[in-house]
């Protein structure tokens, strides 16, 4: 059996580990909860063909760990500077370990606004909606004291936005499988999942592992990027969707000089008007259409990844 195949490749990890972080700064309270994937790659394949565990570090090591850096870490309040101290902190303990992969889906906490100005309370909050900052880090130790190399993408997931109009679906090819109607005008609704991808980084060999760069960039990317992904969403006179997406990619890229990819991903909301002439009412007619059946499947998805020249 042996002579018939090898392990190509390994890597095993601890995955949904739920943080949740209060940072107090007197009676201000900044709060961020955070589910963490962390995959470790090094010289572990004796764990695999020898059944060997000498080289294993515990899953529920990874967990603690994650726990202990969420207490200590400076970097807790932005996932990406987080990440890497995780990912930099195990290669660096582990000298087996030569690669860690951190995933960190962190959920949408908003401070409530109270009193008629509306002025933000210091410790109070609500989940003002479902979609999800996610980040994608890959440390790479492989080069050993010559430092590390990092890779980082960000982005957001189930960004649910409609527009009631400014959309339509026209010009398609039209052959004996065709039932679809052209539509001059219709509602546009879409689930935004978005992914931005940084030029690689290094950092140092580490003095102690805390030290991870300052990098500003990311603050900026993770500002930005929704906002810009909103206002082209709405503005845009696009009518096609394939279209909005890459202008709407291009805008972030134009405005952000460290990001080197972006990529969209754009399932359709459908929202079919119902039809009422059988009691002589139009709701049909674009201009007329107001009631209308959510379907939630099958749709149509729309991707690309548009990327810096």
């Amino acid at each position: 059996m042996s002579d018939l195949s090898y392990l190509s490749s390994a890597r095993y990890g601890k995955d949904a580990v739920r943080v949740f972080r209060v940072v107090r700064e007197g009676p201000t309270h900044t709060i961020v909860e955070y589910n963490v994937k962390v995959l470790l790659e090094g010289d572990i394949d004796v764990s695999y063909t020898e059944a060997e565990n000498r080289v294993v570090v515990a899953t529920d090591s990874m967990k603690n760990i994650t726990y202990y850096l969420a207490k200590v870490s400076p970097h807790i309040l932005i996932p990406e500077r987080f990440a890497l101290h995780l990912g930099t902190h195990i290669v660096s303990k582990y000298a087996h370990i030569h690669k860690a992969f951190v995933d960190i889906e962190q959920l949408r906490w908003s401070r409530i606004s109270v009193g008629k100005d509306g002025k933000p309370h210091p410790h109070s909050f609500l989940r003002d909606g479902d979609e999800k900052k996610v980040v994608k880090v890959e440390v790479d130790a492989t080069a050993g004291k010559d430092g590390i190399q990092a890779r980082v993408s960000a982005g957001l997931s189930d960004l649910l936005v409609l527009k009631s109009t400014g959309s339509s679906f026209t010009s398609f090819i039209r052959d004996e499988y065709t039932l679809l109607k052209e539509v001059d005008d219709r509602i546009f609704s879409t689930s935004i999942d978005l992914t931005y991808t940084f030029a690689s980084i290094s950092i140092p060999p580490p003095k102690d592992e805390v030290d991870i760069p300052c990098l500003c960039l990311f603050d900026m990317a993770d500002e930005y990027s929704e906002n810009t992904t909103l206002h082209s969403f709405t503005t845009l006179a696009e009518h096609f969707e394939q279209a909005t997406l890459y202008k709407m990619a291009q805008q972030i890229i134009t405005d952000n000089a460290g990001i080197q990819s972006v990529t969209y991903a754009l399932p359709n909301k459908h929202y079919i008007p119902v039809d009422m002439s059988y009691i002589g009412v139009d709701n049909m007619t674009p201009a007329k259409a107001e009631v209308f059946q959510p379907v939630a499947a099958p749709s149509g998805l729309i991707t690309a990844t548009v990327s810096r020249k």
